[in-house]
């Protein structure tokens, strides 16, 4: 049976398939793993595709509470996929997030609602309010490009300095040139950050 669970977060205005490439990449390295990729419960609200919250009058003001008001859809999404696939220990569960969906990744872990594995926010930043309060020193892999122009790549500076204060465990990628993307580089850099996450967590 499955011992373990990747679960896959799209960007805003995206839905599953976008990311769900990568686990067939990603299956060698990770043995006795099952790979999800969900579409966000909230249809996006400028075209097609799928939002874990929306970005109209977004500021940096609010967007922590938006984050928030997000919490209830995604839990229950997370839930659904862990019964599907027979999970009951949340520390058997690693979350992938892009963009929109590191930041809902991110806030799983900091806000203290799931003791995770671990977290690979690609893109992505740290909205979740003070304190951050996370159950489980699970690792942590952020990966940003320097040349992003949608989120500047300082959010994970900014996120990385957040977390290790809280007391976790934090790696940190910067690509120089690369844009709003998931890179080669960064893909190999998490699928190998994935494989220590899960042998960890192993007792």
């Amino acid at each position: 049976m499955t011992k373990k669970l990747v679960i896959f977060l799209h960007g805003v205005g995206s839905n599953g398939d976008d990311l769900a490439g990568l686990g067939p990449h990603w299956a060698p390295l990770l043995p006795a793993t099952a790979f999800a990729a969900p579409d966000a419960p909230f249809r996006f609200d400028h075209g097609p595709g799928f939002q874990w919250f929306s970005l109209d009058g977004v500021t940096a003001q609010n967007r922590g509470e938006r984050v928030r008001e997000a919490r209830a859809a995604f839990d229950k999404t997370l839930h659904g996929l862990l019964s599907a696939h027979q999970i009951t220990q949340p520390e058997k569960v690693l979350l992938v997030g892009f963009s929109q969906g590191s930041i809902m990744a991110l806030d799983a872990l900091a806000s203290g609602r799931w003791p995770l594995a671990g977290v690979v926010a690609f893109s992505g930043r740290l909205a979740t309010p003070d304190p951050l309060m996370p159950v489980r020193n699970a690792p942590v892999l952020l990966v940003h490009g320097r040349a992003d122009p949608v989120i500047p790549w300082e959010e994970t500076e900014s996120a990385a300095l957040r977390l290790k204060a809280a007391g976790m465990s934090v790696e940190t990628l910067f690509e120089s040139g690369v844009g709003h993307t998931i890179s080669g580089s960064g893909a190999q850099r998490a699928v190998n950050f994935i494989a220590r996450c899960f042998n960890g967590s192993e007792h």
